[in-house]
């Protein structure tokens, strides 16, 4: 056995059956590996959108997702989705071919510092110079993945060690690969309680890891502690439109029980200014240096820091709490104001953002099943408002756009009776084209829906806004025809122009068993803003 077949054996016993990769030289071992295994291999078009597929399949099916990419370029392709996976809080493992060990400092083909380049964006990276040491490492990897705060790990796997002979190697035991839980004292639990149970207007808040789709029990959280969940996974923040008007909300909570979400510039730092002066904390992080962030953002509001685990938790919280219905009117506004949406009317009698996605969201309405990718700046936030499936992927706290397409392929096969949109502006969707042709190899069919209002949208609000009509630069994109492109690819394409034509081309989309690019114009109009309420 060679450390390829101990890197793929071991994976394959966590339960890993798929990963999503990009070819190259320092990798045809594990290719070979994965043969015998019977894992299969989602081959990309580019490295970044592996990855890309690796973090949404991980979100919609609760394990680790796995991609593997080349040396060289092919590693410094992914770098820049590591830092969206880290962000989403996504467990994801990351393999990448490397030069060989031994040639270390001689100048071999595509030696560079992996290591190096991605430990600022990953929970670990490792460079095994044994192939002995192979399935342990994978173990650990998997590990750490899952653990505390979720995220992407990172294995630069030199190509005389995957090619070595490790005949007398034992596969890790299943413990190896698990989670490591960090609950919360019982203590803590109570004095949270407690605090939850004397504050009138008490709000829990926590991150990208316990939003609907990842965390199925935020209704039973809420109504153990008889308080407000809101999940937060937007660059956005307190002017998400998806959240309506959470500014509001937060600004006249007297308690915020922090569940693991990072106290960022997406809470405004947790400056006074946003909160009501006399509101207090409680934090719960899995990380010190997420601790030690709010601790400096907070100062003494903070009134309890907890350590532990957010998923152990909420699960010691829903034990625990009696939920006795105290708190019914202040659910029912905060429920209120998240609900608030601005219509978004338009102009020029173009399609709007706000009309598309209400035609797509009947669509997703009458699905037995549905996901929903939402991928962009400006109709990316219509999207995120607007529509609700049954399960849902956006591009996430990092503000990089890009991965949708990749997302809506991922979702596919990780749900594969489930009807998918992913919707995006025409920016995003040239980022990762080329994946069109992926999902038509691979008989992936989905549907892409385009707001297309010939510009980088987001970037020229801010033109209009900060320099006026009379310096706009740089951010005009042509009327492209992506719905022929896609069919050139090996999909299905419509083009709409008018309103009436919309929902007739979203039915033959869905139809067509293809992956399918509805390419829609639209006059391109700001985002919504909850803050603007």
């Amino acid at each position: 056995m060679r450390g390829a077949d101990l890197i793929v054996k071991s994976l394959a016993k966590t339960g890993v059956t798929r990963i999503f990769s990009l070819s190259g030289n320092q990798i045809m071992p594990i290719y070979d590996a994965c043969h015998d295994a019977g894992v299969e291999i989602v081959h990309t078009r580019h490295e970044a959108a592996a990855v890309y597929m690796a973090e949404a399949y991980a979100q919609l099916t609760g394990r680790v997702g796995v991609a593997m990419v080349t040396a060289g370029a092919g590693a410094g392709n992914a770098v820049g989705a590591l830092l969206v996976a880290s962000e989403s809080e996504t467990p994801l493992l990351l393999l990448t071919g490397d030069s060989p060990v031994m040639q270390d400092g001689m100048g071999a083909f595509q030696e560079m510092p992996q290591v190096q380049m991605t430990a600022p964006l990953t929970k670990l990276s490792l460079r095994p110079s044994k192939a002995a040491d192979l399935g342990q490492t994978v173990a650990r990897a998997i590990r750490v993945a899952q653990s505390g705060r979720p995220g992407p790990v990172h294995l630069a796997l030199g190509f005389d060690v995957v090619n070595e002979r490790v005949d007398d190697a034992a596969l890790p035991a299943g413990p190896a690969f698990q989670r490591v839980p960090q609950h919360p004292g019982q203590g803590d639990v109570a004095s949270i309680l407690q605090a939850v149970g004397a504050a009138k207007r008490p709000v829990v808040i926590c991150g990208p890891l316990m939003n609907e789709t990842r965390f199925d029990r935020l209704r039973t959280l809420a109504d153990a502690l008889d308080a407000p969940v809101i999940p937060m996974e937007s660059p956005r923040g307190l002017r998400d439109p998806a959240l309506g008007n959470i500014g509001s909300v937060l600004g006249q909570a007297d308690l915020i029980v922090n569940l693991g979400k990072r106290l960022d510039f997406t809470l405004a730092f947790g400056k006074e200014t946003a909160f009501a002066q006399d509101m207090r904390w409680i934090d719960i992080q899995p990380d010190e240096a997420e601790h030690a962030r709010t601790c400096r953002n907070l100062g003494k509001r903070l009134s309890l820091g907890i350590a532990a685990d957010i998923r152990d938790t909420a699960a010691a919280l829903i034990a625990a709490g009696q939920g006795k219905a105290r708190n019914a009117e202040w659910r029912k506004q905060v429920e209120a104001a998240l609900a608030l949406r601005q219509n978004g009317g338009g102009q020029s009698g173009q399609i709007t953002s706000a009309q598309l996605c209400e035609a797509v969201q009947k669509h997703i309405a009458h699905a037995n099943n549905s996901v929903v990718i939402c991928d962009g700046g400006e109709f990316g936030q219509w999207a995120q408002a607007m529509t609700k499936g049954d399960a849902r992927v956006v591009n996430g706290v990092s503000g990089a756009i890009g991965g949708g397409l990749c997302y809506g392929l991922a979702a596919r096969l990780a749900r594969p009776n489930a009807t998918v949109f992913a919707l995006m502006g025409d920016g995003t969707v040239g980022f990762h084209l080329a994946e069109f042709e992926t999902a038509a190899r691979v008989g992936v069919p989905y549907v892409v829906v385009i707001g297309n209002d010939m510009r980088w949208n987001a970037e020229h609000q801010i033109q209009l806004r900060d320099y006026g009509k009379d310096r706009l630069i740089g951010c005009e994109l042509s009327g492209a025809r992506y719905d022929l492109a896609a069919m050139a690819l090996g999909g299905h394409g419509e083009y709409v122009t008018d309103l009436a034509d919309l929902d007739n081309a979203l039915t033959r989309a869905v139809q067509s068993g293809k992956p399918s690019c509805v390419n829609v114009m639209i006059e391109g109009l700001p985002a919504p803003s909850g803050a603007a309420h």
